[in-house]
């Protein structure tokens, strides 16, 4: 009974979560504190420190972790599938039907507006990120730091860790000396010819981020980015810019981006090991930490590393930003307009990110050159 019940919420939960990891969050205190009494208020705040303490999407080991509490490891496996699923399948049929469509000509204008409006959506997302995680003068200069070296040629993987690093060394001393960064933005609008991968690697490269995405889904964009675009040319730009927008459009989880990704790569297998890839860690993040909940709050060390970390997750956030953005607006008008217009919309009147999408299609089809 418990293990259906389990399911009954979170598979809910997941085909209606719209709004990203705070809407999720809200519905699950809803549902199992306030309506079910499954876990009190205490344990429900005692496990989001747990989960921002751990790689991994928040608001999925936020239902792993619900699942444990409730009925062990059972409940474990079944809340986590269930919130993960629905989002999941809903983004393998989007990835179906743009891998039919999207060659055509009319269908590929629609999505001609998309990058200018992912811009602003990203952008959005990194502002109210920073303005809770950034709390200091220290933090804002590893922020800076870690752009600085990211577009300047360090991995995301040493980036997290030097934000980390930076925060146990800068955070206990709370002054900082000097500021000194030179930002030079690397990136190549040339066609490159796309390299398949073996299911093999798909698998190993989401499962590298699903063990280290610190920063929330927003950061998988980054290393999407990276090592998708820009390392391995196993996609495209404007596969990135459209599978944003997809997990934009569709609800639960951002990181079912990766159904979207691994199907355009490799059909339904590779859309199959991409997600099982990049979940698998958080299942087994959170077997692992949810014993150790109280100790993990109290150890100071702990805490400056994970300041730092986010720090540096959401720098990670404002170089996708920078990235997609010089690409998409260079000497074009249509799309500086859209820009401004979908930031106008966004942050002056909260205009919901899927009717941004929306605009973002129509104002592409009718406004780029057929």
């Amino acid at each position: 009974m418990r293990l259906w019940e389990l399911a009954n919420v979170f598979f809910l939960e997941g085909l209606f979560g719209f709004g990203g990891p705070a809407a999720h969050l809200s519905m699950m205190e809803e549902d199992t504190v306030r309506k079910r009494q499954w876990l009190t208020q205490e344990q429900f705040l005692d496990t989001l420190a747990a989960s921002n303490l751990i790689p991994g999407p928040t608001s999925t080991e936020m239902a792993i972790h619900i699942g444990y509490i409730y009925a062990g490891i059972p409940g474990l496996i079944v809340a986590g599938i269930s919130f993960i699923l629905p989002a999941s399948l809903v983004t393998l049929g989007f990835a179906w039907l743009y891998s039919q469509i999207g060659t055509v000509p009319a269908v590929a204008r629609l999505f001609a507006g998309i990058g200018p409006v992912v811009v602003v959506i990203i952008a959005d997302a990194c502002w109210r990120l920073a303005k809770k995680s950034i709390t200091n003068l220290q933090l804002a200069l590893i922020f800076l730091l870690v752009i600085a070296s990211v577009l300047l040629g360090l991995s995301e993987i040493a980036a997290l860790i030097l934000g980390g690093i930076l925060a146990i060394v800068l955070l206990p001393k709370a002054q900082m000396q000097s500021l000194l960064i030179g930002i030079a933005l690397v990136n190549s609008t040339s066609k490159l010819v796309l390299i398949k991968p073996t299911l093999i690697q798909l698998g190993l490269f989401f499962l590298k981020i699903g063990s280290i995405l610190f920063g929330g889904g927003y950061v998988l964009f980054a290393f999407l980015q990276e090592g998708m675009v820009n390392q391995n040319h196993w996609l495209s730009q404007q596969q990135l810019v459209d599978a944003i927008a997809i997990g934009q459009f569709t609800p639960g989880p951002i990181l079912s981006s990766a159904t979207f990704i691994g199907y355009l790569i490799a059909g339904l297998p590779g859309a199959l090991v991409a997600t099982l890839a990049i979940f698998l860690p958080s299942f087994v993040f959170v077997l692992i930490s949810n014993p150790l909940i109280a100790k993990m709050r109290k150890s100071k060390l702990t805490s400056f590393f994970l300041d730092g970390v986010r720090a540096a997750s959401i720098a990670l956030i404002a170089v996708v930003v920078l990235r997609i953005g010089y690409n998409a607006l260079s000497n074009n008008w249509v799309n500086v307009f859209l820009t401004m217009l979908s930031a106008i919309m966004l942050f002056g009147y909260r205009v919901k990110t899927m009717w941004l999408i929306v605009l973002a299609l129509v104002a592409g089809y009718f406004l780029e050159q057929p």
